[in-house]
C-alpha cells in the first residue's frame, strides 16, 4: 500500500468525496486531472451566472497557478462536451484550493499540521458533530484536535476518526498564510531545479 502522508501521491484517495451529480462530474474530471499531473480537490455545480462547475483542483506538490487552471480547463472541456452530464448550458470555473482550502485527503492533515481547523462529522464523536481547534496530529486512522471553543466538562483534546468526517476546511489565520506563501515559494523553487536538471541531460 503506498504511504498516505505523501504529498506527491496523486493516486491517494480523496476522503470527502461527492454525492449525486457532483459524484458523476467528478468520476468524469478525475482521470483527466490525473493523466496530466493534477489532483482533484473539489466538484461542484452551483446555481450562480445560471449554472456554475467549479473545480477545485492543484498539482501534486499542492500548488496551483493561473496556467495550471487553464491547462486543466481546456483538458476537461472536450471530454465533459463528449459526457454531456449537464443538460443545461453551464460555466466552467477552475481554481486552486486557495488557502483556507478544503481538506479532503490524509495528507492534507499532515501537511497542515498546526493550523486550524473546521470541521464537521457524520456521526458523532465525543457527543457532538461540529469541531474547530488546531490539527495536532494525524495518523492513519484520524487526526487529533486541540479544540478552541471547549463547553466545561468536555475534554480539549479529540480524535476525529478520517472514516467519520464529512467536511474540514483551514480556517484563515496570518500563519496559515505565512505558511502557504511558504510553502508555494519552495515548490516552486524544486519545480525550477527539476526543470534545470531535466535541460542538462
Amino acid at each position: 500500500m503506498s504511504d498516505p502522508t505523501n504529498a506527491n501521491n496523486e493516486l491517494e484517495p480523496r476522503l470527502i468525496i461527492e454525492t449525486g451529480l457532483d459524484q458523476r462530474l467528478a468520476d468524469i474530471i478525475e482521470p483527466v486531472l490525473i493523466d496530466l499531473g493534477y489532483r482533484l480537490v473539489r466538484v461542484r455545480m452551483l446555481n450562480q451566472n445560471g449554472a456554475t462547475m467549479q473545480i477545485m483542483a492543484e498539482r501534486n506538490d499542492g500548488t496551483m497557478d493561473v496556467e495550471g487552471c487553464e491547462e486543466v480547463s481546456v483538458a476537461v472541456s472536450p471530454v465533459l462536451d463528449v459526457e454531456d452530464p449537464i443538460d443545461r448550458e453551464y460555466h466552467l470555473e477552475v481554481s486552486s484550493p486557495g488557502i483556507d482550502r478544503p481538506m479532503v485527503r490524509k495528507s492534507d492533515f499532515v501537511r497542515w499540521q498546526g493550523h486550524l481547523l473546521k470541521c464537521e462529522t457524520s456521526i458523532l464523536v465525543g457527543g457532538r458533530k461540529r469541531f474547530r481547534g488546531k490539527i495536532l496530529s494525524s495518523d492513519v486512522d484520524g487526526f487529533t484536535l486541540e479544540r478552541d471553543e471547549v463547553p466545561a466538562g468536555e475534554e480539549k483534546t479529540i480524535v476525529i476518526p478520517f472514516t467519520a468526517l464529512a467536511d474540514a476546511k483551514l480556517i484563515l489565520t496570518d500563519d496559515l498564510i505565512r505558511d502557504a506563501l511558504r510553502a508555494d515559494k519552495l515548490a516552486k523553487a524544486e519545480a525550477a531545479n527539476q526543470n534545470d536538471a531535466e535541460n542538462e541531460e
